[in-house]
């Protein structure tokens, strides 16, 4: 088989877990951890260009760790393939931890490349699988895999499903692939982002490039956009998804400094189409982000509110909820609680208060930092004493009839009842009468704050 030479750069994208402290969105730049996937197989001793794979691909790589040695925050470590075993017979297990992460791991990666020799075959997937566990927990890293072979999976693996499998459930993102030879796109696009690189030259240019974006120094930040279009908006969730994946990624709460601006964010990476959404009610999304390596960037949205409280008319605090929802839509945005302050988009909302009866308001108007009360009727209070349990409905009098609003607990025979201002009809019957002629009914009206007493004899 005719064999290239590839780097795959795999960022793994590892949660970031709590250890009892709070991170304040990651205040300092995470830990750059890169794991180098080195290919010894056999076929490393033909010659490309100036000197075979192996010599070029040692130089190249020694060349760049001592480019990288003086970098702070940063780890190295080193997988091989292909160099334990002799290729006839083909060993599919060829694949090991040469050097861990830790202290001086350049140094000790640049000593052990003097001493491998190709001997092997070629197990990509293999070795794409087993380097998902040689990061230790980490509780702010950012993990790179890089990959130097000179050919395409010899073991029947499928390193195409691997990486796809892997970005799915969070162990890596989306790999970086230069190619070196020929184009092979058409293999390699399943697997990353590929780079064509058909000389040294080219395949040193195309690795100081993707090098300088894993290095450069990235931040963003987030601008929730009033109605002025200022990054006003603020004490919000926020959360930032894979968008190809659709996995979730982090969430922050979003904050104002001490200048009143935006924080800056690190964890967001060049690597990730990201898709973001900010829950405010209802929710705001914004989809293919892309984050430039190297800069600031500056992610912004609308995202204007103002406030709304529900409450009840008088002094009386009814214990109360609200369904609230867009206006004319059906679906539920919020349940409100009653005398509770709640920020909304600003535009225009339905109220359903979940009353005696229920309390409709339409196209409740939400503006842009202003605070739009809500005021629905005072209730009264019906106290019912029956002649003995049993069935007793509750209707109220409106335009279009009667509709029922209540139905009386079958085994008691006294209750006291919440009601907004009306006119009601009770109806009723004794549980020992089998009788229809024996049913009663009594009409009520009900004022704001009053009491009214309604006796079934």
């Amino acid at each position: 088989m005719k064999k290239i030479l590839i780097i795959c750069l795999l960022v793994l994208g590892i949660p970031l877990v709590f250890s009892g402290k709070a991170r304040a969105q990651h205040a300092s730049p995470p830990l750059t951890r890169i794991l180098v996937l080195y290919d010894a197989s056999q076929s490393m001793l033909a010659r490309w260009q100036s000197d075979t794979r192996m010599n070029i691909a040692r130089n190249v790589l020694t060349n760049l760790l001592d480019s990288l040695e003086t970098v702070d925050n940063l780890e190295v470590a080193l997988r091989v393939f292909g160099h334990q075993k002799r290729y006839p017979p083909q060993d599919c297990s060829d694949t090991r931890l040469e050097v861990p992460f830790g202290p001086d791991g350049i140094g000790k990666i640049r000593q052990r490349l003097r001493s491998i020799q190709p001997r092997g075959t070629t197990p990509i997937a293999a070795s794409l699988q087993s380097a998902a566990d040689d990061f230790p927990p980490c509780a702010n890293c950012r993990n790179i895999i890089i990959l130097i072979t000179d050919g395409l999976e010899e073991c029947g693996g499928d390193p195409c499903a691997v990486s796809q499998d892997l970005q799915k459930k969070g162990i890596f993102l989306k790999p970086y692939v230069i190619g070196i030879g020929r184009d092979f796109s058409d293999a390699f696009d399943c697997v990353g982002h590929y780079f064509d690189a058909s000389t040294e030259s080219g395949f040193k240019a195309s690795l100081n490039v993707i090098i300088s974006q894993v290095l450069g120094k990235t931040s963003s930040q987030i601008n929730l956009l009033d109605m002025s279009g200022r990054p006003a908006e603020t004490n919000v969730a926020v959360s930032f998804f894979d968008q190809d994946t659709g996995r979730p990624l982090e969430s922050i709460i979003h904050t104002l400094n001490h200048r009143g601006l935006p924080d800056t964010v690190f964890f967001l990476n060049p690597y990730i189409n990201y898709k973001m959404v900010v829950h405010t009610t209802p929710r705001v999304e914004l989809r293919n982000i892309k984050i430039q390596s190297g800069r600031h960037n500056v992610v912004a949205v609308d995202a204007p509110q103002g406030i709304m409280n529900v409450r009840t008319a008088g002094q009386v605090s009814m214990n109360y909820q609200a369904i609230v929802r867009k206006a004319g839509e059906n679906e539920t945005l919020k349940i409100q609680q009653l005398g509770n302050n709640e920020k909304y988009l600003v535009g225009k909302y339905d109220i359903e208060v979940l009353s005696l009866p229920r309390v409709v308001v339409k196209d409740v108007e939400i503006r842009q930092s202003h605070t739009t009360n809500v005021e629905i009727p005072q209730p009264g209070i019906a106290v019912i004493r029956l002649q003995a349990p049993g069935f007793a409905n509750i209707l109220q009098e409106t335009e279009q009839g009667l509709t029922h609003v209540y139905s009386l607990r079958e085994t008691v025979a006294n209750e006291t009842i919440y009601l907004q201002p009306g006119s009601y009809r009770l109806v009723y019957r004794s549980r020992v009468s089998s009788n229809t002629a024996f049913s009663s009914e009594r009409r009520f009206r009900i004022e704001p704050g009053q009491t009214v007493r309604v006796d079934v004899n």
